[in-house]
């Protein structure tokens, strides 16, 4: 996977913060709580990067998404795109982004218009920013895209109702690549698809990534996906990025307790020789409107202290792992724990 991290990063997320209020009533409503959906992302995209942010349903991967895109106002913190401040833009320079911060949703049933037909899908973009395709070569520049992608190019005038799962998603990412984006932030892309589909559609990700020098954030709960195409992966939860490092270190050498579970909770062929200890996660996920006090995850967490309820971690590398943890007892490993949720490691 290409890769490279010299120079200016292309998105800079500093800090980003999104509440959701909870209203109660019915003609006044009243504000009785705060869902705290995000609080405190950031991160750094580079050009021909891959950036995966993989953690639980709710945890706010795809808060952090459309909060940069501006189709949730941040509630505080700050996002750059090539310098630029994203949230200090009005709608003119917004409009002129979202040119080079393309979109890929998780479902291709729900994101197509079932009543346009795919050349008219793939055009609209051009119908949104005008000037960007000619009128008379939109056509054939609609079927160079539909080729790209792995369609027949013949079947333009079809609608998304005679396509496979597989195949909707790869015209939603023909419309994504209309207007020759440098960002695409591809929210759960394959996650309503069957595995063999899964394999091609990040296959093919891949191959228009190295031909027209894309940049990823790719969102997604399967480890084992972002695995396969990230260059570095951002583990968050309930709205905090609790781990961050290249796909070596996340993968080989974890040292969050949460990271750590989420890796024990995928399959292998053969657990009797994983080499490694299991760890089960035991109660669930706090409510982001009243998330625990100090470290979120303390509440399941087979490593918490006293320091834990008191404190909230930095994303820092305290014990020279290599790359930013957010935990106090980052250093401990899971055989070292007392009283440990662990299956036993293999002889």
């Amino acid at each position: 996977m290409p890769s490279s991290q010299t120079g200016e990063p292309l998105l800079r997320v500093e800090g980003l913060v999104k509440y959701f209020p909870i209203l109660q009533g019915i003609l006044f409503k009243k504000q009785v709580g705060t869902i705290k959906a995000v609080d405190g992302v950031s991160f750094e995209l580079f050009p021909r990067e891959t950036l995966g942010l993989v953690g639980e349903s709710g945890c706010g991967k795809s808060t952090v998404a459309k909060t940069i895109l501006r189709l949730d106002e941040p509630t505080e913190g700050k996002a750059y795109f090539e310098g630029r401040d994203i949230f200090a833009m009005d709608k003119k320079e917004l409009r002129s982004l979202r040119r080079e911060i393309q979109v890929i949703f998780q479902d291709p049933y729900s994101s197509l218009n079932p009543r346009m037909t795919v050349g008219d899908i793939v055009a609209e973009p051009w119908e949104i920013h005008r000037g960007e395709s000619p009128k008379g070569q939109q056509r054939k520049q609609v079927q160079d895209l539909l080729a790209l992608v792995g369609l027949n190019p013949d079947h333009i005038n079809r609608f998304p109702h005679q396509f496979s799962g597989g195949q909707r998603q790869r015209i939603g990412v023909a419309r994504a690549l209309a207007l020759n984006p440098k960002v695409i932030i591809c929210d759960e892309p394959v996650s309503a698809l069957d595995v063999s589909v899964q394999a091609q559609v990040i296959n093919l990700l891949e191959s228009l990534q190295d031909e027209l020098n894309l940049a990823y954030v790719f969102i997604a709960h399967d480890l084992s996906i972002v695995r396969h195409i990230s260059d570095r992966v951002a583990v968050m939860y309930l709205g905090r990025i609790v781990e961050i490092g290249t796909d070596e270190e996340i993968y080989d050498k974890p040292t969050h307790p949460y990271t750590q579970a989420l890796l024990a909770a995928v399959p292998v062929p053969n657990p009797d020789q994983a080499g490694t200890s299991r760890v089960i996660l035991e109660g669930d996920v706090p409510s982001p409107a009243d998330p625990p006090s100090g470290c979120t995850f303390r509440t399941r967490c087979w490593k918490v202290q006293d320091i834990c309820a008191q404190e909230v971690p930095e994303l820092i590398d305290r014990f020279g792992h290599g790359h930013p943890s957010r935990c106090f007892f980052a250093d401990v490993k899971i055989s070292e724990t007392v009283g440990a949720p662990i299956i036993a490691e293999p002889a």
